[in-house]
């Protein structure tokens, strides 16, 4: 799907990925569901581009619905993975989330899970050689991408902002639809390590103006950084006490 002159989602609204593309090159910013590399490669045609045109891959947070087909790209093309260091065990298979959901409801739940397993999740393609990144950098890869460190839902969680595309992917330091309840809107994703600091990360986004902001699952959100972040607290404010 094309949300830009050099920005695209594959995936839905379940699981999403995304693309920065220019004419030096293709970034990848995170890699959903191993089963999604070949909605990568559908993608990649319907452009008139390749998986040789990929020169690295950015994953916002070692969870496995959002490592994907990035080892696979990695061993079939020799593109770099790059993730921050704290969650670069998690990305491995070392390390596992303990944070809960929140409130479900049955037919977004199964939703998730029909797609998720559908789309190879049961049987995660964890990550053997990544790139470590310690924040703050601006890679040398197609769109210049800048990387903002957003620890709470994971350690080692981040944002990546994209100047040429007008875009900040969050991955999970926000989400605009709950993967399990069904509930949309700018909102505080589930299964977050610490949602309390998840909130304080918050404020890293404050100096970014991007138009798009990206989450991990959910609609695409063309609002701004500073509504999304407003958003995101309100809503944090109004969830019930658990």
């Amino acid at each position: 799907m094309k949300l830009g002159p050099s920005l695209y989602r594959i995936g839905n609204d379940i699981v999403a990925a995304y693309l920065v593309v220019t004419d030096e090159g293709i970034t990848v910013i995170d890699a959903g569901l191993p089963g999604m590399y070949a909605d990568l490669k559908a993608e990649l045609a319907s452009i008139g581009r390749s998986l040789g045109d990929i020169r690295g891959a950015i994953i916002t947070h070692g969870d496995s619905d959002h490592i994907g087909f990035a080892e696979q790209l990695h061993r079939e093309t020799g593109a770099p993975i790059y993730i921050h260091e704290a969650d670069a065990a998690r990305s491995k298979g070392l390390e596992k989330s303990k944070s809960s959901g929140g409130h479900m409801k049955i037919g977004p739940t199964l939703g998730f899970a029909a797609y998720s397993l559908r789309k190879g999740m049961i049987r995660p393609k964890y990550l053997t050689e990544v790139v470590e990144l310690k924040g703050g950098e601006t890679l040398d890869l197609p769109g210049a991408p800048q990387v903002i460190r957003m620890p709470g839902h994971s350690p080692g969680s981040i944002a990546v902002y994209s100047p040429v595309a007008d875009a900040v992917f969050v991955g999970d330091a926000l989400t605009t639809r709950h993967v399990l309840n069904g509930q949309t809107g700018m909102q505080p994703a589930p299964f977050t390590d610490d949602p309390a600091e998840a909130l304080e990360s918050l404020a890293h986004l404050e100096g970014i103006t991007a138009t798009w902001v990206l989450p991990g699952h959910g609609p695409a959100y063309s609002g701004g950084t500073a509504a999304a972040v407003r958003e995101t607290r309100a809503a944090a404010a109004a969830a019930p006490a658990r």
